[in-house]
């Protein structure tokens, strides 16, 4: 998906700022460098040679008070003594004297400052203190801050060398992002010589203010940045990286390599940033989640870049290797089975057309050997044929100089068929000064081009995983099975009410049938269990069952029950259930033992499963699958995701995991209802989100057969009463806004209902705009837009999966005489980064027009916006739409001029 795919969109566009507030970092009119001087080899000197070495257009203004001039230009002892406004200021100076500077800077107005001095957070308590003086300074200002303890920021395009490195980075179109100072100083001295030129080369330091969020979305917004690539140590805003990168990903694709792997390396990276570290198991779930492409080298860092920029994405993970020599392509294939890829099984027909022009001992497989005297008519027909095949994901194409080889001949035929192809072409031409010429046509006619093809295999590999994250976020999920936002919201409310009658015992661990009341709450399917004080009760339980039986310790204070002889399994008459009790009272202590719980002893005839749950320090709820039973830590089966989640989302989680195959059905075992699975991952999603006091949720096993799935047993521990709601940790992705799900009567008695937007209502989505009478579009849009255009897939599922922490847009949903629902309207609020401002738009089925619906629907919006401390909420309406203006006026809105010939703003300020 790209910016091609994106509507004219008048309520927005029309009220977006042109200038945004990063702007003074990349193109500011003056640069005010404080703690410049002459010393030589100092951090004060290089950067003022780099400033006014480079030609960003603007005034430098050194400020040094005791030097009249610095380097032949003219000197200021303060900020406040310089007689121009100042857009940027540089701090080289101690950081004991930053929080001063920073609120002499204030004072004069300006708007953004890079601190590349070091001794902050990173330096321990002390320098937490500077920070903290640092950023309430800016905050009284509205000032940005990248760094403390950075390199500083080049803008290669617009000729911004602020930086202590050695020399400028060529203007390009990728944005680099680096925690470490040192690293870009490497990178940049490899890309003079590999000819790789950037947008935007920031060294982010600490991220005190600016952080992954800001710079990703700015760079998303940016014209001259086509890719994105970050060295991370630390994430900082968890939820704020997700967001921009979820969004941008779409459109311009970002990678990163995320350091701090080994738990030695990751002390590393927190001594140096300073910052809390996520476990890279959680990272790279994270990754996964907002589209975001991981590598684990630097050099796939800067491949996945160009070749990313140059070529498609795949849709699958199938490679077709063309070659002229067998060795190559064998090095190949192993590079891509071991990273995960699949070699592209070749078609009949595919076979048919090459046994009509290859010499009669072609490998008559993939890879396709056309052997080592091919030239280069029988590469490019080779190439036209293999691409043709359906299987066929991308093609990647070898070639070995060998004596009747032509390497430039075959490249340019290559290139001339290369355009024609809608799939990823890669190639690797093996060799030096031979196949130099070649490599060189390739590479003009953006075909990625690799000394190895082990690499190229590697790099196709980490595409597709690029490409099926994405695809992943925005697939049209089914609808979860009896998913209804009134059961949902007393779903929440029953768990409310269980766990907070928990805490107000003074207890923070649930009992066994505690635990599996809050999964029943949520519609999770447990065993039958019951409570049996004595010997007697737990007979007659036993014998209401049927036999056999399991009985459990039931306590307050013992955890795994296991451990102490807690847990009899088969029993089978009632003697045997009376001394089962008497053993596990027998086991524990007397204030441990409250009685036991009784259930069916269920047959082991599926496969044991485990779901659970634990908190990250970054990342909040994080929900665990895979194999489970008494083995879950030998096998090590798993995979991590950040709740909540849809059903894509959830069938995803489990692709991840060994275990799937064999809930596929194997050796005649019937396959597991999986959309059953992903039915209850979702509903268990639901659970740990909207329930923040849990801090463990554990179902193991969860067993999963042919015939059901059934959780035997559940072990839920909250976080403490003592622990303030704020400082509970707070999931990564903001969960389903439900507070906003409302029924209501339309002033003629129509009874419909409002609701936030769902992934799930795509097919809804196109539907109501097929009802849509070619006036109403144009109202909305200010532009005749076809139904294909409106209704295509890659622009609903934008509209329909939503962050809503970035936007909330309402559906209004009407049941017909059928009893079918139907969406009517919609409203979308959708804030601006940075920003206590938001935009708003609305768009009404014709035949509801006129009833009342809209300036509910619009009043609605404003409460949303209310809630979400929003201060200016505004959208651009044609002149024309008379009605949508008496809407806004009526709810007090003001209309003025836009500047824009026939568009009105509609604005009201919400900051009382």
């Amino acid at each position: 998906m790209n910016d091609s795919t994106r509507l004219p969109d008048l309520v927005h566009d029309v009220i977006r700022p042109r200038r945004q507030p990063l702007d003074p970092f990349f193109k500011p009119a003056s640069v005010a460098l404080i703690g410049a001087t002459e010393k030589e080899g100092s951090v004060g000197r290089t950067i003022m040679q780099n400033l006014i070495a480079t030609s960003f257009g603007g005034t430098v203004f050194p400020v040094n008070p005791k030097r009249p001039a610095v380097l032949g230009v003219r000197a200021y002892p303060s900020v406040a003594a310089i007689p121009d406004p100042v857009e940027l200021a540089v701090l080289v100076t101690p950081a004991a004297s930053v929080p001063g500077l920073i609120k002499e800077c204030v004072d004069a107005g300006v708007k953004a400052a890079v601190i590349i001095s070091a001794g902050f957070k990173e330096a321990g308590p002390a320098g937490r203190e500077l920070e903290r003086q640092v950023l309430a300074e800016a905050r009284r200002g509205g000032m940005r801050i990248v760094g403390p303890n950075c390199l500083g920021v080049m803008s290669p395009v617009h000729g911004l060398n602020a930086t202590f490195a050695q020399g400028m980075a060529r203007p390009g179109n990728v944005g680099f992002l680096s925690q470490s100072g040192a690293l870009c100083t490497a990178i940049l001295d490899w890309s003079h010589r590999e000819h790789v030129g950037f947008s935007a080369f920031v060294s982010t330091g600490s991220m005190l203010d600016v952080g992954w969020s800001d710079l990703i979305w700015y760079l998303g917004d940016d014209p001259n940045t086509q890719s994105i690539l970050i060295y991370m140590e630390s994430i900082g805003d968890a939820r704020g990286f997700l967001s921009a990168a979820r969004e941008v990903a779409l459109r311009k694709p970002i990678v990163v390599i995320h350091v701090g792997k080994s738990e030695q390396a990751a002390k590393a990276a927190a001594s140096h940033t300073g910052a809390l570290t996520a476990s890279s198991a959680v990272l790279e779930a994270a990754f996964r989640r907002c589209g975001v492409t991981s590598v684990g080298r630097i050099e796939d860092l800067f491949d996945l870049a160009e070749v990313l920029g140059k070529q498609p994405r795949p849709k699958g993970p199938r490679l077709t290797i063309l070659t002229n020599a067998g060795g190559p392509g064998v090095l190949a294939t192993d590079a891509l089975i071991g990273m995960g890829g699949e070699l592209a099984p070749l078609a009949d027909a595919t076979k048919r057309e090459l046994d009509a022009f290859l010499p009669a001992h072609w490998s008559h497989n993939n890879p396709i050997d056309i052997l080592g005297d091919a030239d280069p008519e029988r590469y490019r027909k080779a190439l036209e044929v293999a691409a043709r095949d359906p299987h066929a994901d991308g093609l990647l194409l070898i070639l070995t100089p060998q004596g009747m080889t032509h390497p430039s001949r075959i490249a340019e035929g290559v290139a001339a068929v290369a355009p024609t192809i809608d799939k990823p072409v890669l190639a690797s031409w093996m060799g030096g000064v031979e196949v130099a010429a070649g490599a060189e046509i390739l590479n003009r006619a953006k075909i990625p081009t690799f000394d190895y093809p082990d690499t190229a295999a590697r790099v196709f590999t980490l595409m597709w995983r690029g490409a099926y994250n994405l695809r992943g976020l925005y697939e049209t999920p089914a609808l979860a099975a009896g998913l209804d936002e009134r059961e949902a919201e007393a779903q929440r409310a029953r768990g409310a009410e269980l766990v907070a009658s928990v805490l107000k015992e003074g207890r923070t661990l649930l009992t066994e049938l505690e635990s599996k009341a809050l999964l029943e709450a949520y519609g999770l399917p447990t065993v039958p269990t019951r409570f049996a004080k004595d010997a007697v009760a737990a007979v007659r339980l036993a014998e209401g069952f049927g036999f056999p039986v399991v009985l459990k310790l039931h306590s307050h204070t013992i955890t795994h029950k296991t451990d102490v002889g807690g847990v009899k399994l088969n029993l089978r008459g009632a003697d045997e259930v009376r001394a089962a009790f008497d053993a596990i009272r027998g086991g524990v202590g007397a204030g441990d033992f409250l009685g036991v719980t009784v259930q069916p002893m269920v047959p082991l005839d599926g496969y044991e499963l485990i779901v659970g749950c634990s908190p990250d320090p970054i990342f909040g709820p994080v929900v665990l699958f895979g194999t489970g039973g008494q083995l879950v830590e030998v096998f090590k089966d798993r995979a991590l995701g950040l709740p909540p989640f849809n059903a894509t989302l959830a069938r995803r989680l489990m692709e991840q995991t060994k275990i799937l195959t064999a809930l596929k059905g194997v050796r005649g075992r019937k396959p597991v209802d999986l959309a059953a699975l992903e039915n209850l991952l979702v509903r268990f999603g639901r659970l740990v989100v909207e329930q923040p006091r849990i801090q463990e949720l554990d179902i193991n096993p969860l067993l999963a057969s042919g015939e059901r799935l059934l959780a035997l047993d559940a072990r839920v521990v909250l976080h403490p009463a003592s622990v303030p709601d704020a400082e509970l940790p707070r999931p990564a992705v903001r969960a389903y806004p439900s507070r906003y799900v409302e029924d209501w009567t339309m002033p003629d008695g129509t009874r419909v209902a409002f609701r936030p937007i769902r992934p799930e209502d795509e097919p809804a989505l196109a539907a109501f705009h097929a009802t849509l009478s070619d006036r109403s579009v144009f109202l909305r849009y200010a532009n005749k837009l076809g139904l294909g255009e409106r209704i295509a897939h890659e622009r609903l599922a934008r509209l329909c999966f939503v962050d809503y922490d970035r936007e909330i847009p309402l559906v209004v949903e009407h049941r017909a005489e059928d009893g079918k629902p139907a969406l009517v309207a919609i409203g979308r609020l959708s804030k601006r980064h940075g920003a206590a401002e938001a935009s708003f738009a609305l768009l009404i089925a014709d035949r509801f027009q006129g009833r009342g619906l809209g300036t509910e629907l619009l009043r609605r919006l404003v409460r949303v916006a209310r809630d979400e401390k929003i201060e200016r909420l505004a959208a651009g309406i044609l002149a024309e739409n008379k009605n949508m203006q008496s809407v806004c006026a009526a709810l007090g809105f003001s209309l003025s001029p836009s500047g824009q010939d026939g568009v009105l703003i509609a604005e009201l300020m919400l900051d009382s």
